[in-house]
């Protein structure tokens, strides 16, 4: 008697593009018992590479059409058109570094230009260890009506196209030649997307016609999945040498980066600081590991730094480096430990970080091991003068930025100076609101002066640096936090390059503050050139003068006009009492705004004693070259290996 054949798995017709958007809707992720919804949303612009495709399966979803099987979402993911490929994925990025990592958005482009656009997002992603989805349209798998518009051809290979770009500055990479690919594709693209310690960018290419081809889906597919987020726990023995090297250290210094927020850490982080009497020092993504005016807190450490800081960090002979990646800011370009027998402890989940600079790899979630560190040095406590000192550093800083912040340069020059403008927004602000900024000179600014009072209240995207993340970084922290007003530094070389997702602002009711700052040029790097020695060339917003150099007259920009185009409410402000009364305005409203103020170009930061290694050319006929030259050799003199 022949055994009795099983019967098949229930299955459902869908479309590649249905089920991938079925699939997004069931995806969640618990930590410390809190569940939630992976995908927050999918962002997108529809060309000819997925309008019959996604766009399809989107809409399907939106209508709620049932496919036959009575299948119903667990959760809603809603669809909001960008404008501008590259900004949907810094939106998407804004909305995952607010929501801790533990939620994020898929983003979805047409073949071609629509999806390479995407790449300076998915490297912005990747660097800052962010998990964003990218479903980037491709071209026809069955090649069937080869070459399609868009295409790229090469005669290496008929299956290369443009999305290959994607590998390299992805975390997770597949392409979905056919429909039995697709759940291997998303599951691998999930666990990447839910790692810490392997977090970026996931691409998953959807050639144009694959989205469209029907298949017939094992129903477990789309069952609801919950990524449990993992909080790995440090090695006994390794916390015990960690303790050991803290008991021996004379002058310890914590340095505090994002993997402390990330975490969730920052309690864990003070009561080790309070019980050991270690002082803090911040880099950019660790800025709100403490507030401002805790005794302990240094402030920002390296390039961007505070006195406070980099005088601690000059003398540390032991660094615990938690949840940070010592990027060449950090470090001072490795010129901030100066300490001869300087060591490390790295508490890190990523195993590249946490062996760098020779230190002590502590391979752990960064609360778990910071309350396992403090349970090992009860009864350790720094002698009460370095703590005393550490305090008395904060306070002497803290004078040094309010006395920028209300400088009155604007008074005396009759253009604000951009320290000004930043403490007008410091004093409108709220505990709970967040500043956001990516590039120029405001992220240096901002890392040396801003009080930041709660854990989120920082946002300053410094992994890449990339000009023209502010606005769409900004729209994608307030859909994650719609309960915190968030005030959007730029500068107006940075508001050129993505201004449009203002017009996504105002679509999707988002509400935002943009303070731009006009000074008709490039700041930063106008002052980086002058320090150079190449006399800020090409930094400035200038008509062709007699002799067809960039030098004449200002050019006739007006950018709060082009902002009151895009549909948001613009206010035009001088002094600094104006900037005060119109940022307290904006926050007021319910609608986006853009205020618009004029100020220095030449302005100035306070200088926490940092440097930052760029090269000035070695050979030279002029004398600011020359001069430039040998300040740079004597800064080159005081770097260290530090392995």
């Amino acid at each position: 008697m022949s055994a009795a054949t099983p019967a098949p798995a229930a299955t459902v017709r869908l479309t590649v593009a249905q089920a991938v958007v079925r699939f997004l809707s069931c995806q969640f992720t618990e930590r410390d018992g809190v569940r939630r919804q992976f995908f927050g949303g999918v962002l997108g612009i529809f060309g000819h590479g997925n309008v019959a495709g996604i766009a399809q399966a989107l809409l399907e979803a939106e209508l709620e059409v049932d496919a036959g099987d009575g299948w119903k979402p667990p959760a809603q993911v809603p669809y909001a058109t960008g404008r501008n490929e590259q900004a949907m994925v810094h939106t998407a990025v804004g909305y995952a570094r607010q929501k801790d990592r533990l939620q994020t958005m898929a983003v979805t482009a047409s073949i071609g230009p629509g999806s390479s656009n995407m790449l300076t997002g998915a490297a912005l992603a990747t660097v800052n260890r962010i998990p964003v989805l990218l479903l980037p349209s491709d071209v026809f798998a069955t090649r069937v009506a080869s070459p399609v518009l868009q295409e790229l051809e090469t005669d290496t290979g008929y299956d290369v196209s443009v999305n290959d770009a994607f590998r390299p500055l992805s975390r997770f990479f597949d392409r979905v030649w056919r429909p039995e690919q697709l759940p291997a594709a998303l599951l691998g693209a999930m666990r990447v997307l839910t790692d810490p310690a392997q977090t970026g960018a996931a691409t998953v290419c959807l050639p144009q016609d694959v989205q469209a081809e029907a298949f017939d889906w094992p129903v477990e597919l789309f069952r609801e999945r919950t990524w449990r987020i993992a909080r790995p726990v440090p090695e006994r023995a390794l916390v015990q040498e960690a303790a050991d090297l803290v008991r021996s250290a004379k002058a310890p210094l914590v340095v505090a980066g994002g993997g402390v927020t990330y975490s969730e850490a920052e309690d864990a982080l003070r009561a080790f600081a309070e019980a050991t009497g270690i002082p803090v020092g911040q880099t950019q993504a660790g800025k709100g590991t403490l507030p401002y005016d805790h005794p302990l807190c240094l402030g920002a450490i390296g390039s961007t730094g505070t006195t406070a800081a980099n005088e601690i960090a000059a003398e540390a002979d032991l660094v615990i480096g938690v949840g940070t990646r010592y990027q060449d800011f950090t470090t001072a370009s490795r010129t901030a430990f100066q300490n001869p027998g300087v060591r490390f402890v790295n508490v890190n989940v990523a195993g590249l970080d946490a062996v760098k600079h020779a230190g002590l790899p502590v391979l752990a979630d960064a609360r778990e091991a910071l309350q396992a560190l403090t349970a090992a040095l009860e009864g350790f406590s720094t002698p009460d003068a370095y703590r005393e000192r550490a305090a008395r550093l904060n306070r002497e800083w803290d004078a040094v930025v309010e006395g920028y912040y209300r400088s009155g340069l604007g008074e005396r020059n009759g253009v604000l100076a951009q320290a000004e403008v930043l403490g007008a927004v410091d004093e409108v602000a709220g505990p709970r609101d967040v500043v956001v900024c990516a590039a120029g000179s405001l992220p240096g600014d901002l890392h040396c002066m801003w009080r930041t009072r709660d854990r989120k209240g920082y946002h300053v995207e410094y992994g890449y640096s990339c000009m023209g993340y502010e606005i769409p970084g900004g729209i994608g922290v307030r859909m994650a936090a719609p309960d915190r007003d968030v005030f959007i530094t730029v500068g107006d070389g940075s508001y050129l390059m993505m201004p449009t997702e203002l017009v996504t602002a105002v679509q999707e009711h988002v509400k935002v503050v943009v303070v731009l700052l006009q000074n008709h040029g490039f700041a930063s790097i106008g002052a980086l050139s002058e320090s150079r020695g190449s006399q800020r060339y090409g930094t400035k917003y200038r008509y062709r003068d007699e002799q067809g150099h960039l030098a004449g007259g200002t050019l006739p920009v007006d950018l709060a006009a082009n902002a009151e185009s895009l549909g948001v409410r613009v206010l035009r402000v001088r002094t600094r009492a104006e900037l005060v009364a119109a940022l307290r305005d904006a926050k007021a409203s319910e609608e986006s705004t853009l205020v618009h103020v004029e100020t220095d170009l030449h302005s100035e930061a306070p200088d926490g004693g940092g440097w930052w290694d760029v090269p000035v050319s070695e050979v030279s006929h002029l004398g600011s070259t020359q001069r430039a030259r040998a300040e740079y050799e004597r800064h080159k003199a005081r770097q260290r290996p530090l392995v």
